[in-house]
């Protein structure tokens, strides 16, 4: 038997690191720690998921109870893999690729979504691809343009729209400023 937690603000590899100590110090065995879950062996009693959603609160995690706030999470998780580690350069419909992964219509996710985060699934999305641009931006690494292919962009010139919307300035503007201008993932 094993028992699946749902946990908010889980948005990289070092988060997964982090919950999957944490369920090991509190004397549980993770079978898998994922983005946002992590299945444990066995059951959880009352005490020990208590100590667990402690333990999690105290390094910026959330345990979720409530089916609608994790149905919101999966979403989330759903679209960080998308942008920051889907390699595979294939365009992709983002209302196919949330129903097949999360296993319900597009337009229930969309309206819980935009009813609990206040904002479109899409806007979302948007917000999140320009954050990856930012990341990108300041490795220094790529040009605009191969940024714009890496991140499925028709162009760079669409890729500068959508940024300016989001941020308010050009990437060229961006790349001027000093300091990192980046929003951290959970906050989006």
């Amino acid at each position: 038997m094993t028992t699946t937690v749902y946990i908010k603000n889980m948005v990289c590899d070092r988060c997964i690191m982090a919950v999957r100590k944490t369920i090991e110090d509190i004397g549980l065995k993770p079978e898998e720690v994922k983005l946002g879950s992590a299945t444990i062996e066995g059951s959880i009693d009352t005490d020990q998921r208590q100590k667990l959603r402690e333990k999690l609160q105290a390094i910026g995690f959330e345990l979720l109870d409530d089916q609608r706030q994790r149905t919101i999470e999966q979403i989330r998780t759903a679209i960080i893999e998308l942008v920051h580690y889907n390699n595979n350069n294939a365009p992709v419909n983002l209302s196919s690729y949330l129903s097949k992964k999360i296993g319900q219509d597009y337009s229930a996710l969309s309206k819980l979504f935009s009813e609990y985060a206040s904002k479109t699934i899409e806007r979302y999305y948007m917000e999140m691809r320009i954050e990856r641009v930012k990341e990108l931006m300041t490795y220094g690494e790529l040009t605009l343009s191969q940024i714009a292919l890496k991140l499925n962009y028709s162009s760079s010139a669409y890729l500068s729209t959508q940024f300016k919307a989001v941020t308010g300035m050009t990437p060229s503007q961006f790349k001027r400023l000093q300091g990192d201008k980046r929003r951290k993932l959970d906050e989006i």
